[in-house]
Protein backbone atom coordinates (compact mmCIF):
# COMPACT_ATOMS: atom_id res chain seq x y z
CA UNK A 1 0.00 0.00 0.00
CA UNK A 2 2.89 2.39 0.90
CA UNK A 3 4.32 1.70 -2.30
CA UNK A 4 1.25 2.54 -4.43
CA UNK A 5 0.74 5.79 -2.61
CA UNK A 6 4.32 6.84 -3.20
CA UNK A 7 3.68 5.79 -6.75
CA UNK A 8 0.28 7.59 -6.76
CA UNK A 9 2.57 11.24 -5.55
CA UNK A 10 5.27 10.34 -8.01
CA UNK A 11 2.10 10.25 -10.95
CA UNK A 12 0.87 13.16 -9.68
CA UNK A 13 4.17 15.45 -9.21
CA UNK A 14 5.05 14.40 -12.39
CA UNK A 15 1.56 15.29 -14.17
CA UNK A 16 1.42 18.90 -12.44
CA UNK A 17 5.25 19.31 -13.71
CA UNK A 18 3.31 19.09 -17.03
CA UNK A 19 0.86 21.09 -16.56
CA UNK A 20 2.95 23.51 -14.86
CA UNK A 21 5.37 23.18 -18.34
CA UNK A 22 1.99 23.00 -20.75
CA UNK A 23 1.35 26.47 -18.65
CA UNK A 24 4.41 27.84 -19.28
CA UNK A 25 4.73 26.89 -22.83
CA UNK A 26 1.03 28.59 -23.23
CA UNK A 27 1.99 31.30 -21.47
CA UNK A 28 5.03 31.61 -23.83
CA UNK A 29 2.95 30.92 -27.03
CA UNK A 30 0.34 33.78 -26.06
CA UNK A 31 3.26 35.81 -25.48
CA UNK A 32 4.66 35.35 -28.82
CA UNK A 33 1.35 35.22 -30.02
CA UNK A 34 1.37 39.46 -28.23
CA UNK A 35 4.84 39.82 -30.06
CA UNK A 36 3.86 38.46 -33.63
CA UNK A 37 0.56 40.54 -33.39
CA UNK A 38 2.60 43.65 -32.33
CA UNK A 39 5.16 42.88 -34.83
CA UNK A 40 2.79 42.48 -37.65
CA UNK A 41 0.69 45.82 -36.70
CA UNK A 42 4.42 47.72 -36.72
CA UNK A 43 5.60 46.20 -40.08
CA UNK A 44 1.85 47.48 -41.27
CA UNK A 45 2.46 50.77 -39.70
CA UNK A 46 5.76 50.88 -41.55
CA UNK A 47 4.22 50.29 -45.19
CA UNK A 48 1.43 51.95 -44.17
CA UNK A 49 4.61 55.01 -43.77
CA UNK A 50 6.43 54.12 -46.13
CA UNK A 51 3.46 54.11 -48.65
CA UNK A 52 2.67 57.69 -47.11
CA UNK A 53 6.11 58.60 -47.85
CA UNK A 54 6.70 57.69 -50.92
CA UNK A 55 3.26 59.05 -51.90
CA UNK A 56 4.57 62.56 -50.22
CA UNK A 57 7.91 62.45 -52.26
CA UNK A 58 5.91 61.74 -55.52
CA UNK A 59 3.56 64.64 -54.35
CA UNK A 60 6.62 67.48 -53.69
CA UNK A 61 8.01 66.15 -56.88
CA UNK A 62 5.23 67.31 -58.92
CA UNK A 63 4.94 70.47 -56.65
CA UNK A 64 8.41 71.35 -57.59
CA UNK A 65 8.21 70.49 -61.43
CA UNK A 66 4.44 72.24 -61.80
CA UNK A 67 6.44 75.60 -59.68
CA UNK A 68 9.46 74.88 -62.33
CA UNK A 69 7.49 75.04 -65.11
CA UNK A 70 5.23 78.13 -63.84
CA UNK A 71 8.37 79.82 -63.74
CA UNK A 72 9.21 78.88 -67.24
CA UNK A 73 5.97 80.10 -68.06
CA UNK A 74 6.06 83.41 -66.37
CA UNK A 75 9.39 83.74 -67.82
CA UNK A 76 8.59 83.00 -71.17
CA UNK A 77 5.32 85.83 -70.79
CA UNK A 78 7.35 87.78 -69.73
CA UNK A 79 9.77 88.07 -72.82
CA UNK A 80 6.93 88.15 -74.95
CA UNK A 81 5.68 90.55 -73.42
CA UNK A 82 8.58 92.64 -73.10
CA UNK A 83 9.34 92.09 -76.73
CA UNK A 84 5.60 93.09 -77.80
CA UNK A 85 5.69 95.99 -76.05
CA UNK A 86 9.24 97.53 -77.09
CA UNK A 87 8.35 97.08 -80.86
CA UNK A 88 5.95 100.13 -81.01
CA UNK A 89 8.27 101.82 -78.49
CA UNK A 90 11.05 101.47 -80.99
CA UNK A 91 9.62 103.56 -83.87
CA UNK A 92 8.50 106.08 -81.45
CA UNK A 93 11.83 106.49 -80.07
CA UNK A 94 13.17 107.13 -83.72
CA UNK A 95 10.53 109.16 -84.65
CA UNK A 96 11.67 111.13 -81.19
CA UNK A 97 14.95 111.38 -82.15
CA UNK A 98 13.93 112.60 -85.61
CA UNK A 99 12.53 115.48 -83.67
CA UNK A 100 15.37 116.56 -81.94
CA UNK A 101 16.59 117.58 -85.03
CA UNK A 102 13.49 119.74 -86.14
CA UNK A 103 13.42 121.87 -82.42
CA UNK A 104 14.44 125.08 -83.79
CA UNK A 105 11.48 124.97 -86.00
CA UNK A 106 8.42 126.15 -83.42
CA UNK A 107 9.38 126.69 -79.66
CA UNK A 108 6.99 123.98 -78.99
CA UNK A 109 8.71 121.24 -80.78
CA UNK A 110 11.25 121.01 -78.26
CA UNK A 111 8.65 120.67 -75.00
CA UNK A 112 6.75 118.10 -76.72
CA UNK A 113 10.24 115.84 -77.67
CA UNK A 114 11.02 116.11 -74.12
CA UNK A 115 7.73 114.76 -73.35
CA UNK A 116 7.80 112.23 -76.02
CA UNK A 117 11.53 111.02 -75.02
CA UNK A 118 10.65 111.02 -70.68
CA UNK A 119 7.59 108.75 -71.44
CA UNK A 120 9.81 106.15 -73.64
CA UNK A 121 12.71 105.66 -71.57
CA UNK A 122 10.54 105.31 -68.28
CA UNK A 123 8.45 102.65 -70.36
CA UNK A 124 11.85 101.07 -71.24
CA UNK A 125 12.81 101.24 -67.52
CA UNK A 126 9.88 99.53 -66.24
CA UNK A 127 9.66 97.03 -68.99
CA UNK A 128 13.58 96.22 -68.20
CA UNK A 129 12.51 96.23 -64.26
CA UNK A 130 9.83 93.84 -65.28
CA UNK A 131 12.59 91.13 -67.05
CA UNK A 132 14.89 92.00 -64.36
CA UNK A 133 12.58 90.37 -61.47
CA UNK A 134 12.26 87.19 -63.37
CA UNK A 135 16.17 87.14 -63.77
CA UNK A 136 16.82 88.22 -60.01
CA UNK A 137 14.41 85.37 -59.17
CA UNK A 138 16.52 82.75 -60.82
CA UNK A 139 19.88 84.30 -60.02
CA UNK A 140 20.44 85.05 -64.15
CA UNK A 141 21.76 88.74 -63.57
CA UNK A 142 25.35 88.61 -65.21
CA UNK A 143 28.54 91.18 -65.64
CA UNK A 144 30.12 92.59 -68.08
CA UNK A 145 33.23 93.54 -66.17
CA UNK A 146 36.05 95.87 -66.86
CA UNK A 147 38.00 98.82 -65.58
CA UNK A 148 35.37 101.91 -65.09
CA UNK A 149 35.45 105.31 -64.23
CA UNK A 150 33.35 105.93 -61.10
CA UNK A 151 32.85 109.17 -62.38
CA UNK A 152 31.40 108.12 -65.93
CA UNK A 153 29.02 105.86 -63.60
CA UNK A 154 27.47 109.32 -61.53
CA UNK A 155 27.29 111.14 -64.54
CA UNK A 156 25.05 108.33 -66.89
CA UNK A 157 23.04 107.89 -63.92
CA UNK A 158 22.36 112.03 -64.02
CA UNK A 159 22.12 111.76 -67.27
CA UNK A 160 19.00 109.13 -66.73
CA UNK A 161 17.64 110.81 -63.76
CA UNK A 162 17.76 114.58 -64.74
CA UNK A 163 14.56 114.38 -66.80
CA UNK A 164 12.61 113.76 -63.62
CA UNK A 165 14.56 116.10 -61.21
CA UNK A 166 14.48 119.13 -63.63
CA UNK A 167 10.62 118.50 -64.50
CA UNK A 168 10.12 118.88 -60.48
CA UNK A 169 12.39 121.53 -60.45
CA UNK A 170 14.94 119.62 -57.66
CA UNK A 171 18.23 120.61 -56.83
CA UNK A 172 20.89 118.00 -57.69
CA UNK A 173 24.49 118.49 -55.55
CA UNK A 174 27.39 116.14 -56.52
CA UNK A 175 30.50 116.32 -54.51
CA UNK A 176 33.64 114.04 -56.03
CA UNK A 177 37.18 113.79 -55.20
CA UNK A 178 39.34 115.58 -57.77
CA UNK A 179 41.24 111.51 -58.20
CA UNK A 180 39.95 109.16 -60.88
CA UNK A 181 38.19 106.65 -59.01
CA UNK A 182 38.60 103.19 -61.03
CA UNK A 183 36.01 100.50 -60.48
CA UNK A 184 36.06 96.66 -61.91
CA UNK A 185 32.66 96.58 -62.93
CA UNK A 186 29.74 96.46 -65.63
CA UNK A 187 29.08 100.16 -66.50
CA UNK A 188 25.34 99.06 -68.00
CA UNK A 189 24.47 97.40 -64.41
CA UNK A 190 26.31 100.33 -61.87
CA UNK A 191 24.74 103.24 -63.82
CA UNK A 192 21.08 101.25 -63.49
CA UNK A 193 21.61 101.09 -59.56
CA UNK A 194 22.55 104.63 -59.33
CA UNK A 195 20.10 105.84 -61.66
CA UNK A 196 17.36 103.99 -59.60
CA UNK A 197 18.62 105.80 -56.34
CA UNK A 198 18.30 108.89 -58.01
CA UNK A 199 15.01 108.19 -59.69
CA UNK A 200 13.79 106.93 -56.32
CA UNK A 201 15.12 110.29 -54.58
CA UNK A 202 13.43 112.45 -56.76
CA UNK A 203 9.72 110.33 -56.64
CA UNK A 204 9.92 110.90 -53.17
CA UNK A 205 11.11 114.55 -53.14
CA UNK A 206 8.67 117.34 -53.25
CA UNK A 207 9.07 120.07 -55.68
CA UNK A 208 12.08 122.14 -55.45
CA UNK A 209 13.18 119.33 -52.78
CA UNK A 210 16.91 118.67 -52.69
CA UNK A 211 19.20 115.76 -53.41
CA UNK A 212 22.75 115.17 -53.14
CA UNK A 213 25.46 112.81 -54.52
CA UNK A 214 28.84 112.56 -52.40
CA UNK A 215 31.84 110.43 -53.16
CA UNK A 216 33.87 109.63 -50.83
CA UNK A 217 37.77 106.88 -50.89
CA UNK A 218 37.98 104.66 -47.56
CA UNK A 219 41.39 103.19 -48.14
CA UNK A 220 40.21 100.61 -50.83
CA UNK A 221 36.36 101.22 -51.33
CA UNK A 222 34.66 104.12 -52.20
CA UNK A 223 31.64 105.54 -50.39
CA UNK A 224 28.78 106.54 -52.24
CA UNK A 225 25.60 108.09 -50.81
CA UNK A 226 22.38 109.36 -52.43
CA UNK A 227 20.52 111.28 -50.13
CA UNK A 228 17.38 113.74 -50.14
CA UNK A 229 14.86 115.39 -47.76
CA UNK A 230 11.58 113.95 -49.01
CA UNK A 231 8.76 111.46 -47.71
CA UNK A 232 11.65 109.65 -45.66
CA UNK A 233 11.07 105.94 -44.73
CA UNK A 234 8.90 104.00 -42.26
CA UNK A 235 10.86 102.53 -39.57
CA UNK A 236 9.04 99.17 -39.76
CA UNK A 237 9.42 99.16 -44.08
CA UNK A 238 13.93 99.81 -43.42
CA UNK A 239 14.38 95.79 -42.88
CA UNK A 240 12.54 94.89 -46.42
CA UNK A 241 12.77 97.73 -48.29
CA UNK A 242 15.37 95.98 -50.57
CA UNK A 243 13.11 92.86 -50.99
CA UNK A 244 11.67 92.09 -54.27
CA UNK A 245 8.22 94.12 -54.68
CA UNK A 246 8.30 96.13 -51.68
CA UNK A 247 7.27 99.74 -51.65
CA UNK A 248 7.60 102.44 -48.97
CA UNK A 249 3.70 104.46 -48.95
CA UNK A 250 2.41 106.14 -51.86
CA UNK A 251 0.01 109.10 -52.39
CA UNK A 252 -1.93 109.58 -55.14
CA UNK A 253 0.59 112.49 -56.95
CA UNK A 254 3.25 109.43 -56.40
CA UNK A 255 0.89 107.08 -58.99
CA UNK A 256 3.88 106.71 -61.13
CA UNK A 257 5.66 104.85 -58.10
CA UNK A 258 6.85 101.64 -59.80
CA UNK A 259 6.98 98.05 -59.59
CA UNK A 260 8.98 97.69 -56.21
CA UNK A 261 12.06 96.09 -57.87
CA UNK A 262 14.39 99.07 -58.49
CA UNK A 263 15.78 98.26 -55.22
CA UNK A 264 16.17 94.88 -55.13
CA UNK A 265 17.95 95.21 -58.03
CA UNK A 266 20.46 97.78 -56.40
CA UNK A 267 21.08 95.49 -53.39
CA UNK A 268 21.59 92.25 -55.98
CA UNK A 269 24.03 93.96 -58.43
CA UNK A 270 25.84 95.81 -55.45
CA UNK A 271 26.19 92.59 -53.97
CA UNK A 272 27.48 91.35 -57.35
CA UNK A 273 30.32 93.60 -57.52
CA UNK A 274 31.31 92.98 -54.05
CA UNK A 275 29.99 95.56 -52.28
CA UNK A 276 27.18 96.85 -50.17
CA UNK A 277 24.31 98.88 -49.46
CA UNK A 278 22.45 100.26 -46.76
CA UNK A 279 19.11 102.65 -45.84
CA UNK A 280 19.17 105.26 -43.50
CA UNK A 281 15.91 107.34 -42.66
CA UNK A 282 14.77 109.11 -39.44
CA UNK A 283 11.28 107.91 -40.76
CA UNK A 284 8.34 109.32 -42.58
CA UNK A 285 9.05 112.96 -43.45
CA UNK A 286 12.57 113.27 -42.24
CA UNK A 287 14.32 112.25 -46.13
CA UNK A 288 15.95 109.11 -46.66
CA UNK A 289 19.83 108.41 -47.61
CA UNK A 290 21.14 105.38 -49.36
CA UNK A 291 25.25 104.39 -48.66
CA UNK A 292 26.83 102.08 -50.88
CA UNK A 293 30.59 100.95 -50.94
CA UNK A 294 32.19 99.38 -53.56
CA UNK A 295 35.49 98.13 -54.05
CA UNK A 296 38.62 100.17 -55.64
CA UNK A 297 40.43 98.90 -58.63
CA UNK A 298 43.91 98.85 -59.37
CA UNK A 299 43.04 98.10 -63.16
CA UNK A 300 44.26 100.46 -66.11
CA UNK A 301 41.44 101.69 -68.13
CA UNK A 302 41.88 100.68 -72.07
CA UNK A 303 42.60 103.67 -73.93
CA UNK A 304 41.17 104.46 -77.47
CA UNK A 305 43.00 104.41 -80.61
CA UNK A 306 42.02 108.20 -80.91
CA UNK A 307 44.05 108.93 -84.56
CA UNK A 308 42.09 105.50 -85.87
CA UNK A 309 38.08 107.31 -84.42
CA UNK A 310 39.27 110.75 -85.95
CA UNK A 311 40.37 109.20 -89.60
CA UNK A 312 37.23 107.16 -89.62
CA UNK A 313 34.34 109.03 -87.76
CA UNK A 314 33.00 110.95 -90.15
CA UNK A 315 33.13 108.72 -93.38
CA UNK A 316 29.83 107.55 -94.60
CA UNK A 317 29.17 103.98 -94.18
CA UNK A 318 26.82 101.74 -96.34
CA UNK A 319 24.60 100.04 -93.98
CA UNK A 320 22.12 97.05 -94.27
CA UNK A 321 18.88 97.65 -92.48
CA UNK A 322 16.71 94.25 -91.95
CA UNK A 323 13.45 95.15 -90.12
CA UNK A 324 9.64 93.69 -90.85
CA UNK A 325 8.17 97.01 -88.58
CA UNK A 326 7.87 99.48 -91.44
CA UNK A 327 7.25 102.34 -89.09
CA UNK A 328 10.37 101.60 -87.18
CA UNK A 329 12.42 100.84 -90.48
CA UNK A 330 11.83 104.13 -91.94
CA UNK A 331 12.24 106.03 -88.51
CA UNK A 332 15.91 104.41 -87.83
CA UNK A 333 16.52 104.83 -91.96
CA UNK A 334 15.94 108.22 -91.90
CA UNK A 335 18.16 108.66 -88.97
CA UNK A 336 21.44 107.17 -90.33
CA UNK A 337 20.19 108.82 -93.80
CA UNK A 338 20.89 112.29 -91.55
CA UNK A 339 23.95 111.70 -90.44
CA UNK A 340 25.34 110.66 -93.83
CA UNK A 341 25.25 107.17 -94.33
CA UNK A 342 23.63 105.02 -97.49
CA UNK A 343 20.74 102.70 -96.10
CA UNK A 344 19.54 100.14 -98.02
CA UNK A 345 16.00 98.37 -96.25
CA UNK A 346 14.72 95.33 -96.20
CA UNK A 347 11.32 93.88 -94.81
CA UNK A 348 11.67 90.05 -94.48
CA UNK A 349 14.88 87.79 -93.85
CA UNK A 350 14.74 86.18 -97.62
CA UNK A 351 14.88 89.58 -99.07
CA UNK A 352 17.82 90.69 -96.42
CA UNK A 353 19.93 87.36 -97.28
CA UNK A 354 19.62 88.32 -100.84
CA UNK A 355 20.67 92.04 -100.33
CA UNK A 356 23.41 91.14 -98.22
CA UNK A 357 25.36 88.59 -100.90
CA UNK A 358 24.17 90.99 -103.65
CA UNK A 359 26.37 93.74 -102.69
CA UNK A 360 29.43 95.08 -100.07
CA UNK A 361 28.08 96.55 -96.97
CA UNK A 362 29.70 97.85 -93.48
CA UNK A 363 27.45 97.17 -91.55
CA UNK A 364 23.90 94.80 -91.14
CA UNK A 365 21.42 95.68 -88.91
CA UNK A 366 19.15 92.61 -88.50
CA UNK A 367 16.16 92.11 -86.39
CA UNK A 368 15.52 89.04 -84.73
CA UNK A 369 12.31 88.48 -85.56
CA UNK A 370 11.63 88.41 -89.10
CA UNK A 371 9.28 86.68 -92.10
CA UNK A 372 10.59 84.18 -94.05
CA UNK A 373 13.51 83.82 -91.88
CA UNK A 374 14.65 84.49 -88.38
CA UNK A 375 17.79 86.97 -87.97
CA UNK A 376 19.79 84.14 -87.10
CA UNK A 377 19.42 82.49 -90.06
CA UNK A 378 19.84 85.53 -91.90
CA UNK A 379 23.12 86.34 -90.33
CA UNK A 380 24.41 82.77 -90.27
CA UNK A 381 24.05 82.01 -93.67
CA UNK A 382 25.43 85.39 -94.48
CA UNK A 383 28.50 84.56 -92.96
CA UNK A 384 28.70 81.28 -94.44
CA UNK A 385 28.31 82.96 -98.06
CA UNK A 386 30.38 86.23 -97.78
CA UNK A 387 34.25 86.59 -98.38
CA UNK A 388 36.75 88.54 -96.02
CA UNK A 389 36.45 91.33 -94.84
CA UNK A 390 32.82 90.69 -93.33
CA UNK A 391 30.57 93.60 -92.16
CA UNK A 392 29.98 93.96 -88.36
CA UNK A 393 26.35 92.61 -87.91
CA UNK A 394 24.41 94.30 -85.37
CA UNK A 395 21.34 92.48 -83.99
CA UNK A 396 18.01 94.23 -82.48
CA UNK A 397 15.70 92.81 -80.73
CA UNK A 398 12.95 93.08 -78.24
CA UNK A 399 14.43 90.43 -76.26
CA UNK A 400 16.16 90.45 -73.40
CA UNK A 401 17.25 87.43 -72.12
CA UNK A 402 21.20 86.20 -71.52
CA UNK A 403 20.37 82.61 -73.79
CA UNK A 404 19.36 85.31 -77.00
CA UNK A 405 22.66 86.88 -76.35
CA UNK A 406 24.67 84.33 -76.02
CA UNK A 407 22.88 82.76 -79.57
CA UNK A 408 23.12 85.82 -81.08
CA UNK A 409 27.11 85.96 -80.72
CA UNK A 410 27.00 82.20 -81.65
CA UNK A 411 25.31 82.84 -85.07
CA UNK A 412 27.84 85.57 -85.57
CA UNK A 413 26.36 88.87 -84.03
CA UNK A 414 29.09 91.28 -83.31
CA UNK A 415 26.70 93.21 -81.50
CA UNK A 416 23.13 93.09 -79.57
CA UNK A 417 20.80 96.24 -78.98
CA UNK A 418 17.73 95.46 -77.52
CA UNK A 419 14.89 97.60 -78.89
CA UNK A 420 14.33 100.72 -78.40
CA UNK A 421 17.63 100.79 -79.49
CA UNK A 422 20.07 103.57 -78.14
CA UNK A 423 20.63 105.52 -81.23
CA UNK A 424 23.62 107.08 -79.65
CA UNK A 425 24.74 103.57 -78.93
CA UNK A 426 24.43 102.33 -82.72
CA UNK A 427 26.05 105.37 -84.26
CA UNK A 428 29.34 104.82 -81.98
CA UNK A 429 29.16 100.93 -83.46
CA UNK A 430 28.62 102.12 -86.85
CA UNK A 431 31.57 105.06 -86.67
CA UNK A 432 34.30 102.47 -85.09
CA UNK A 433 33.40 100.14 -87.80
CA UNK A 434 36.31 100.81 -90.50
CA UNK A 435 34.77 101.21 -94.10
CA UNK A 436 35.15 98.78 -96.58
Amino acid sequence: MAALNASHDREVKLLRETINQLLIMAKMQVQEKDKSDAFGLLIMQLREANQNLVLATFGAQDMQASAEATTVRQTEFLAMLAHELRNPLQPLAMANDLLSKKVDLDPHLAHVHGVIGRQVAHMARLIDDLLDASRVSSGKITLQLAPILLSDIVAGAMEVGQASISQRQQVLRVSMPKEPLVIEGDLVRLTQVFANLLINASKFTHEFGHINIVVRRLDELVEISVSDDGAGIALDIQPFIFDLFTQGFRSLERAQGGLGIGLSLVRIITQLHGGTVDVLSAGVGFGSQFVLQLPLSSLALPSPDIDMVRETHSLPRRILLIEDNADAAEMLALLLTQDGHYVDVRNDGPSGLRAALDAPYDVIVCDIGLPGMDGFQVISSARAALAAPLPCFVATSGYSQLGEFDRASEVGFDHYLVKPINIDALSKIITATIPR
